[in-house]
């Protein structure tokens, strides 16, 4: 009976032993620890405040780094407010190239109706030169920041690059038969087409509200900007109904290209830089052919060689013609085309209000209330026309899912 107990009191002393040696271990361990932090208590008083700056800006560098990696934090707001300010500015130096070019005259030659100067006429070639220094700025975007790959059909581009290039010639050339009046006016009526359009060929359906929000708008950017006078006398009136179908002919092409841009935002929503690189290249293959078939291109590349100070002017129309193009496409690819043209016919009224403020012109009853129902309009559409437009149904087969279509 004593031996099992004497037993289990050997072992449970040999525990207690075992535990007294361990706890002196540790102590040891833990003096030895002590005295080398004392011992280090200077250098790591030196070098504790490097170690703290050093991780703080590690911390910083790495939240910057994650910001500016990260492009699909940005809100929808900003977005929007960088994409709006860049056309705005962008086409505010491009308007003013624009006219330098087409309005002013090259060289001292005497011409045939007294005037010194050449004037450029060749707007085939100037809408050209722009198509492809789009396309290779588009290029130059996607070698530097590669996107998803578009499954865009190709049709979708051809045709939209094509009433693209249809507005804006038909545009120019209405010029030669109405006065620049009636062709703001017509320009400035673009967000109806793009509606009308869009509900017919892009299947898409807007609020009522919207509809007189943008009204609104387009109302009273025509009251600003449409002088009072007649036309200019050097549009012939025989020539005016002419002037008048051609400007039709344009806002329908306007409208076109929205309806066929929303189509393609509903099939894949391509990013910015790969519809900006293929609309620009469709185009620039249009022109090209029209001016091989023409004979414009050969008459362009004359007069440029007499006039060297042409190719200053143009470079400059192609940087902040890209850079507008690149804004217009975020616009679109992000918000829509009724959105874009709402931006692009408000900025005619800025452009001209910048003009009044600083040129001194005065403004009548009628361009104050205009400025007032532009200003209303934009200000209704912001806080009362946030709404998305609904879309109609489309096969399932052909279509994705409806988180997917409201993307970008």
């Amino acid at each position: 009976m004593l031996v099992p107990s004497q037993g289990v009191t050997g072992s449970g002393g040999a525990r207690a032993q075992g535990a007294s040696l361990e706890t002196v271990c540790a102590l040891e361990n833990n003096n030895n620890l002590i005295f080398r932090q004392r011992s280090n208590t200077q250098l790591a008083g030196r070098s504790e405040r490097s170690v703290v700056n050093l991780h703080s800006i590690h911390e910083f560098a790495t939240i910057v780094s994650r910001r500016l990696t990260e492009p699909h934090n940005m809100t929808d707001t900003r977005k929007f407010i960088i994409a709006a300010v860049g056309i705005f500015v962008c086409y505010f130096y491009f308007a003013i190239l624009q006219e330098k070019i087409t309005r002013g005259r090259y060289g001292d030659e005497l011409q045939d109706d007294g005037s010194k100067g050449e004037r450029f006429t060749y707007m085939l070639a100037l809408v050209g030169v722009q198509c492809i220094c789009n396309m290779v700025f588009a290029k130059v975007l996607l070698l530097a920041k590669p996107q998803p790959v578009d499954n865009t059909p190709k049709m979708y581009y051809a045709s939209s690059a094509l009433t693209y290039l249809l507005a804006m010639i038909s545009s120019n050339m209405a010029l030669r038969w109405v006065a620049y009046p009636m062709q703001v006016v017509a320009k400035s009526a673009k967000p109806i087409p793009v509606m009308l359009l869009g509900v017919l060929v892009g299947r898409k359906s807007y609020s009522m509200q919207k509809y007189l929000f943008v009204l609104l708008i387009v109302i009273g950017v025509v009251l600003f900007m449409f002088k009072d006078g007649k036309p200019n006398s050097g549009a012939a009136l025989e020539h005016e109904g002419l002037g008048q179908l051609l400007l039709i002919l344009s806002l329908s092409m306007d409208g076109l290209t929205g309806a066929i841009q929303e189509r393609m935002r509903a099939h894949s929503a391509p990013s910015a830089q790969y519809m900006m690189l293929a609309m620009n290249s469709w185009s620039s293959l249009f022109v090209s052919c029209g001016l091989l078939l023409s004979g414009e291109g050969k008459e362009f590349i004359m007069f440029a060689s007499r006039h060297p100070e042409l190719f200053t002017h143009l470079s400059l129309l192609a940087i902040t013609g890209a850079l507008g193009q690149l804004f217009i496409f975020m616009m679109v690819s992000s918000f829509g085309a009724l959105a874009c043209s709402v931006v692009t016919t408000t900025r005619k009224f800025f452009t001209v209000l910048f003009s009044v403020l600083f040129f001194g012109n005065t403004l009548s009853g009628r361009q104050w209330v205009g400025a007032v129902l532009v200003f209303a309009g934009l200000f209704a559409d912001m806080f009362y026309g946030k709404k998305p437009p609904s879309k109609a149904p489309v096969p399932k087969a052909k279509s994705k899912s409806e988180t997917e279509e409201l993307i970008r």
